[in-house]
C-alpha cells in the first residue's frame, strides 16, 4: 500500500525538488496552504521534420527542476502546469464531480526552436497536443497512484507516465495516506497493460528505468502462461450445463400444467381478435424535441494575469446518426492556444471532446478544422473531424455573431447545431468583444424575398397581358382580309 507523502508541506509554493525517482511539487492557494501534490515521472518522445521528407526523433523526460507557474487550485477544478526548457510546458486540468475527481485533459506544449531538444529543426514554432486520459472516479480525500506505465500517443508525440502519485484536491493543508490505485495495479489483466507498455519502452530505451520495465516484461508471459490454466478449470465447469440439462425435466414434467389454457382455447379466441388492435403501440412514439442548449461562454487566457486572448460564446448541439445530444457548458474545461496566425479552443467536458482551430487568411479569420469525439446519450462512441472548413468567418478585429440556429455537417454521422452564436479568436482586445459582424440569418435583408416574388408575378402578368393583345390584333386582321 502506497502512502501519500505528508512531509512535503514545508516547501516553496509551486516548486519542485529533485528526487531519484522523478518529479515532486507543492501548489499551495493564495492562503499559503498546500491544495495540489504530485509525484511523478514523465517520458517523451517527439518526431520533428528537420528536411524535406527527413524524420528525427527526440526523447527526452520532465526533468526534476520545474517550475509551476500558472498552477491553479479551487473547490471544484484544479491545474498543474509544470514549465520547463526553453519554452516546454507540461499541464494535467481536474474537475470534481461530487464526492469524485477527475483528469480531463492532458495538455504538452513543445518548442522546437530549443536546439537543445530540436537540433536543425525546420520549425521554430511551439506545437501543443492534448489528451484526454482514462484517469477518473479518484476520492477526493485520496492521492491517485500509478506505479505502472501509461502510454499516450497523439499525432507526432509519445508521452510515457509511471511511478504517478497525485492528489489533486488536498484536504486540511495536509496530504491524505488514502490511496486510489489505478486499474493496471490493481487489475488481474495487468500483463496485458504492460504488454501495451513495453512497446512505448522500447522507444524510450534511453531513461534509466528500460531495465526495469524489461524485466517486468519477461513476467507478462509468466502470468499469462497462469492464465492459459483458466480453460482447464472452465472445461470443469462445462459439466454443469449437463447438469442442467436433467433440471430441464421439470417444464417437461410442468408441460402437463398446460392443459389447463388447452381447456380454456375457447374462452383465448378473443385475444387473437385483439391481436389485431394490438398493433399500433409497436408504432414509435416521435421522440421529443431537445430544449435549446446552454449557452457556454468560454475565454482563453495565456495565464492567470493576462487578458483573454480568444471569446466564445455558444449553444452547441449534436446530431450522431439519428441521436441528437446538447452539449453542456458547466463543469467543461477550457485550453488551447493562441499565436498570430491561427488559435485553438479545446472543450472538454465528462462526454465530448471538442477542438476548434481558427485561422486568418488575407486579413479574414475563419473556423478552419473541427474534431470531435466523445459518447453519446445513450452510450455510443463516436469520432469525427473536417479540416477543411470555412465558417463564421469576419474580419480580423472584428467578432462573427449569428443569433439564430445554423446546421453545419461535418462528416457522413456528424451534425452540429449553434444557437447565440459570437466568436473572436483573434486580435481580441481588453478581453472584450470587438464589432460584430452579423450573419445573413441576422441581418435585416428577409424583406427582399416578398420584393423579389412581387416583382416577379408583376412580370409574369405584364407578359400574359402582352401575348393576349398580340393574338387579339392578329385575330383582328384576319377578318378584315376576308
Amino acid at each position: 500500500m502506497y502512502r501519500c507523502a505528508t512531509f512535503v508541506v514545508f516547501l516553496v509554493l509551486g516548486i519542485a525538488i529533485q528526487l531519484s525517482n522523478g518529479t515532486e511539487v507543492n501548489v499551495k492557494d493564495k492562503d499559503n496552504n498546500l491544495c495540489l501534490y504530485a509525484k511523478l515521472m514523465v517520458n517523451f518522445r517527439v518526431s520533428y521534420e528537420v528536411a524535406v521528407n527527413e524524420i528525427l526523433t527526440a526523447e527526452f523526460k520532465l526533468p526534476a527542476s520545474v517550475a509551476s507557474d500558472g498552477s491553479t487550485c479551487d473547490n471544484t477544478s484544479s491545474t498543474l502546469k509544470l514549465n520547463f526548457g526553453e519554452g516546454h510546458s507540461w499541464s494535467v486540468n481536474f474537475t470534481t464531480e461530487g464526492k469524485m475527481y477527475q483528469v480531463d485533459t492532458i495538455t504538452f506544449s513543445y518548442n522546437l526552436s530549443d536546439a537543445s531538444i530540436f537540433p536543425n529543426s525546420t520549425s521554430t514554432e511551439t506545437t501543443t497536443i492534448y489528451v484526454k486520459p482514462q484517469i477518473k472516479d479518484v476520492g477526493v480525500d485520496t492521492c491517485y497512484s500509478c506505479e505502472s506505465e501509461d502510454t499516450y500517443v497523439t499525432d507526432s508525440v509519445r508521452q510515457t507516465l509511471w511511478n504517478v502519485l497525485i492528489q489533486a484536491f488536498v484536504i486540511n493543508n495536509s496530504t491524505s495516506e488514502n490511496i486510489t490505485p489505478c486499474a493496471a495495479d490493481v487489475s488481474p489483466t495487468t500483463p496485458a497493460a504492460l504488454t501495451t507498455t513495453t512497446t512505448s519502452t522500447t522507444t524510450t530505451s534511453t531513461t534509466t528505468t528500460s531495465t526495469t520495465t524489461t524485466s517486468t516484461t519477461t513476467d507478462a508471459p509468466v502470468t499469462n502462461s497462469t492464465t492459459t490454466d483458466a480453460p482447464v478449470t472452465n472445461s470443469t465447469t462445462t459439466d454443469a450445463p449437463v447438469t442442467n440439462s436433467t433440471t430441464t425435466d421439470a417444464p417437461v414434467t410442468n408441460s402437463t400444467t398446460t392443459d389447463a389454457p388447452v381447456t380454456n382455447s375457447t374462452t383465448t379466441d378473443a385475444p387473437p381478435t385483439n391481436s389485431t388492435t394490438t398493433a399500433p403501440p409497436p408504432t414509435p412514439t416521435p421522440t421529443p424535441t431537445l430544449p435549446a442548449p446552454t449557452t457556454g461562454k468560454y475565454k482563453l487566457q495565456p495565464d492567470v494575469n493576462s487578458t483573454a486572448c480568444l471569446l466564445a460564446d455558444f449553444g452547441l448541439r449534436f446530431k450522431v446518426k439519428d441521436e441528437e445530444m446538447n452539449f453542456e457548458p458547466n463543469g467543461t474545461a477550457v485550453t488551447g492556444k493562441c499565436e498570430v496566425n491561427s488559435s485553438e479552443l479545446l472543450l472538454t467536458s465528462s462526454t465530448v471532446t471538442i477542438k476548434f482551430t481558427f485561422t486568418n487568411d488575407t486579413k479574414k479569420f475563419r473556423l478552419h478544422a473541427l474534431n470531435v469525439t466523445g459518447k453519446t446519450s445513450s452510450g455510443v462512441a463516436f469520432s469525427a473531424a473536417n479540416t477543411n472548413l470555412s465558417l463564421w468567418e469576419a474580419a480580423v478585429g472584428s467578432s462573427y455573431m449569428c443569433n439564430k440556429e445554423q446546421n453545419y455537417t461535418i462528416s457522413a454521422d456528424l451534425s452540429i447545431y449553434t444557437f447565440e452564436l459570437r466568436v473572436q479568436p483573434l486580435a481580441v482586445k481588453e478581453g472584450i468583444f470587438s464589432t460584430a459582424e452579423e450573419c445573413f440569418l441576422d441581418s435585416d435583408l428577409s424583406f427582399l424575398v416578398p420584393i423579389a416574388v412581387g416583382v416577379a408575378l408583376s412580370f409574369l402578368i405584364i407578359l400574359v397581358l402582352i401575348s393576349y393583345l398580340i393574338g387579339r390584333r392578329k385575330s383582328r386582321t384576319g377578318y378584315q382580309s376576308v
